[in-house]
């Protein structure tokens, strides 16, 4: 199986790949080392290697220590551990956003995008407790379930340790040597061809403790069905990603950390329905292309064969240390990002320049370097002081390849030869930001955590700062009862994609021209937030959350795909407004466990003030005098699930609602509601003749095949239609060696 992953890899992939192989072999090369200095060692007076007791004492006292440096202290803080990933459909090869999606306050999107609270995107990724950079606004979700021992969704009013990127923390704790019992080999498929070979291995060799994970993803719903249709046409998906974890002991109170990661995924675009029939609405406008009858069969829409490839690549080093007062941790960090979107690639017979009358090639570069320092120190009985600072640089390159026809005054086609243009730009930016808090225990139920961070950013289009304060109370009346209320002031730069106006009028005239010549650069978004709630344990097994907030933006950024090209430009409202509440509950006895959650969220946004050129004139008109609601505002979502977990098995029954995505013009539709169910059994065989354990699941998937639209391809900032996924039926095999 390991050989047919490699088989099916990328180049691009193959020397991280190897890295994480090689990095596999330098632990047992070290452990080799190290146990033959320690025979060596017993017969001089030097220190001998700890116990491998006190080296998981040692890990899990760094770990604890790491987390004192960023507590989320007032914010909202939804965790989700093992158990709950097990219970997940797909479990470990369940997507990302799925996992994310099983927290109050999260809404499913197209592309497997989720909404936090209203936002588009926003999201602050971590990765034990490291920033990671972010990537291109594209589809392709490089995070893979695999890595993780556990996650944190923060929300709300966030500490002042926490910026940029606001809407919420993604809080990743990745699996380790230590944590990982023993390796695994795993075999996933089902459904839509569906076929995920994967292996995990690590562990811990004298100071030096592993994980890597490989996988390697094939089937025939790469992005969701444009049509209601149980299969897409033209929707083939293939990806591969690999991540390692190193980390070295220097001493009890140090260690140096290295996280690598690589994906890689090639994507067809899923064709929509079209027909030559004038008289059905499925009908649309054909181009003429010299020398090619648009009417042979062989120019039929479903034959159109565009793709878009991603790649993603990042590396953290940090070096922590911890003493009995000090926290510190330090990270350098370093991404690339690329997205390549290639159109139909049968030049002479080009099937984009009938349909749509533009054919482009793009290439979206992404490259960001920066280091991040944080540290607390307990400066006082009652007092926690914490500080910190980030900086970051990011080169952006778009580069375009466009056929395109020519056309008269009223946008008629003048000609059947296109026309070809090459536009090559580029951006930049400088992000950095400083902060200083205290949490202050006032009492010993009452903690107070206040303090302001500043944030600068400079860029090819925009440079502004803000000093931003932020305050958070704590109180624990009773054991069972914890209250919080805080206040935040939030600085959300955009991501650094900017079309000049020579890019504009390089197409003015031709069937690729925008909708007006109206073009403002994207600000960054300056917003109030503030936030309320409770957690009330009813039993030690069961508990709820109940939680309100409201936020009020100047500059609201959203995001939005305009065009055939997966890749999702910024563009920013002059006043925004987002209120909500969530509720989840959970509870859990012996085998059993249950969650229910459910939310409820309003947006309204007035006057689009940037990249105003993506939209046509009646509705930024429309817009500029009215409040309207965000695209992505989910107004209603429910999740909840029941399973029941042993030594030897597990059995889940999980459901997902949604209502209340926005479409039509300036978003005054909405998309109808849907229900979704999904059982899964899985059986653990604890004696086996070869290694130790062997887990045999099932999981199906939209359990009564529910027909539900996600998106009609109307909408502000919207392109095509997407429908959710058909029933499934996946089965996994995961061996333990």
């Amino acid at each position: 199986m390991i050989v047919l992953l490699f088989s099916r890899a990328r180049f691009h992939t193959y020397g991280w790949m190897a890295i994480s192989l090689i990095l596999f072999c330098a632990g047992h090369a070290f452990a080799a080392t190290s146990e033959k200095k320690s025979r060596t060692d017993e017969k001089s007076t030097s220190p001998k290697v700890l116990p491998a007791s006190e080296r998981i004492s040692v890990t899990g006292h760094l770990n604890d220590e790491r987390a004192r440096i960023f507590p989320g202290l007032g914010a909202v803080d939804y965790n989700i551990d093992q158990r709950q990933i097990t219970t997940t459909p797909g479990g470990q090869n369940a997507a990302f956003s799925q996992i994310l999606l099983r927290v109050p306050g999260v809404v499913l999107d197209s592309y497997g995008e989720v909404h936090v609270r209203g936002e588009h995107g926003g999201l602050t990724y971590r990765v034990n407790g490291v920033l990671l950079p972010e990537g291109l606004n594209g589809f392709g979700q490089e995070l893979d379930t695999r890595i993780i021992q556990s996650v944190d969704l923060l929300t709300g009013t966030l500490p002042a340790q926490f910026g940029f990127r606001t809407a919420g923390v993604v809080d990743v704790t990745t699996k380790t040597g230590d944590s990982l019992k023993h390796n695994q080999v795993s075999l996933y498929g089902g459904s839509y061809n569906t076929f995920v070979p994967s292996v995990q291995f690590g562990g811990q060799h004298g100071k030096l403790d592993y994980f890597t994970t490989l996988s390697f993803t094939r089937n025939n719903i790469g992005i969701e069905n444009p049509s209601n249709t149980f299969r897409a046409i033209h929707d083939v998906t293939e990806q591969e990603k690999a991540f390692a974890y190193l980390s070295y002991h220097l001493d009890d109170a140090s260690r140096i950390t290295l996280l690598t990661s690589a994906s890689y995924a090639d994507f067809e675009i899923p064709n929509s329905f079209k027909t030559f029939d004038t008289t059905s609405p499925d009908y649309t406008t054909l181009y003429n292309v010299a020398g090619v009858n648009p009417h042979d069969p062989s120019m039929n829409w479903a034959n159109l064969n565009d793709s878009q490839t991603e790649q993603n690549y990042y590396a953290v080093l940090s070096y922590q240390r911890t003493t009995e007062k000090l926290n510190l941790q330090v990270s350098p960090y370093f991404r690339y990002g690329r997205i390549d979107y290639t159109p139909d690639r049968d030049r002479d017979r080009d099937r984009d320049l009938i349909y749509q009358g533009v054919s482009e090639h793009e290439v979206n570069d992404f490259t960001t370097g920066g280091i991040q320092a944080d540290l607390s120190y307990d400066i006082a009985p009652h007092h926690t002081l914490r500080a910190g600072l980030l900086g970051q640089y990011t080169s952006e390159r778009l580069d375009t390849n466009t056929l395109a026809f020519p056309v008269d005054d009223a946008g008629n086609q003048k000609s059947d030869i296109a026309k070809r243009m090459i536009d090559n730009t580029g951006n930049w930016s400088v992000e950095a930001g400083a902060y200083i808090q205290d949490e202050y225990k006032i009492t010993r139920t009452l903690t107070f955590n206040y303090g302001i961070r500043y944030d600068r950013f400079a860029s090819s289009f925009d440079n502004e700062g803000q000093l931003s304060p932020r305050a958070n109370m704590v109180w624990k009346p009773s054991r069972t009862t914890t209250l919080h209320l805080g206040y935040s002031r939030y600085f959300a730069p955009p991501s650094p994609q900017y079309v000049y106006p020579s890019t504009l009028a390089r197409f003015a005239g031709t069937t690729n021209a925008a909708a007006n010549t109206i073009n403002s650069a994207t600000k960054v978004e300056k917003s109030h937030y503030v936030d309320g709630g409770i957690l009330q344990r009813i039993t030690p097994e069961f508990q709820i959350t109940l939680d309100a907030y409201a936020k009020w933006a100047h500059d609201l950024t959203d995001l939005g795909q305009f065009g055939r090209a997966v890749i999702l430009a910024p563009f920013s409202y002059k006043r925004g407004r987002v209120y909500g509440a969530e509720f989840g509950s959970s509870w859990r006895h012996g085998a059993w466990s249950l969650f229910g959650n459910f939310s409820y969220v309003k947006t309204s946004a007035r006057d689009i003030n940037s990249a105003q050129y993506q939209f046509d004139l009646a509705e930024l008109a429309y817009i500029r005098n009215h409040a309207i609601q965000l695209d992505h505002q989910g107004e209603f979502t429910a999740t909840a699930g029941a399973s029941w977990t042993t030594k030897h098995d597990m059995a889940y029954v999980d459901f997902v609602y949604g209502y209340g995505l926005r479409s039509g013009f300036a978003n005054l539709e909405k998309e109808p509601q849907y229900d979704v169910f999904n059982v899964g059994y899985q059986h653990t065989f604890m004696k086996v003749p070869v290694g130790h354990d062997i887990k045999i699941r099932a999981d199906v998937m939209n359990l009564f095949d529910k027909r539900y639209q996600l998106r009609n391809g109307s909408g502000v900032g919207i392109y095509q239609a997407q429908y959710g996924q058909r029933r499934g039926t996946f089965f996994s095999v995961v061996s333990e060696f």
